[in-house]
């Protein structure tokens, strides 16, 4: 089971609103082979699970498209959209819908 630290935010000024998805910590991180990534989709609706690089460039689109509420549990190797196998070092992974995105880190070690 992932941890169940949740990807939060605070906005200053603004009342909470509350949260339509949670992109939980990635497991294991740092990876080498394959890591999990967990998130939890409280409305039904479009959302983006994609990795970048540090540069911000999108390296790999993981979900694309409308999904039901409920929890999502997706597997990423390491590799680009084209298949080639990405470098050691430090990716994002970045989950949007309607309501927002949310944004988190993780370590690919060779």
């Amino acid at each position: 089971m992932p941890p169940d630290d949740e990807n939060t935010a605070t906005v200053t000024g603004l009342a909470a609103e509350p949260v339509a998805f949670s992109l939980y910590a990635n497991y294991p991180n740092p990876f080498n082979a394959e890591t999990q990534i967990v998130y939890t989709l409280t409305e039904t609706g479009p959302v983006e699970l994609a990795i970048y690089n540090v540069r911000g460039q999108r390296v790999r689109t993981l979900v694309q498209g409308a999904q039901a509420a409920g929890r999502y549990q997706i597997a990423w190797d390491g590799r680009s959209d084209s298949g080639a196998a990405l470098a050691s070092g430090v990716y994002l992974y970045r989950l949007a819908s309607e309501q927002g995105a949310r944004v988190r880190r993780l370590a690919l070690i060779k």
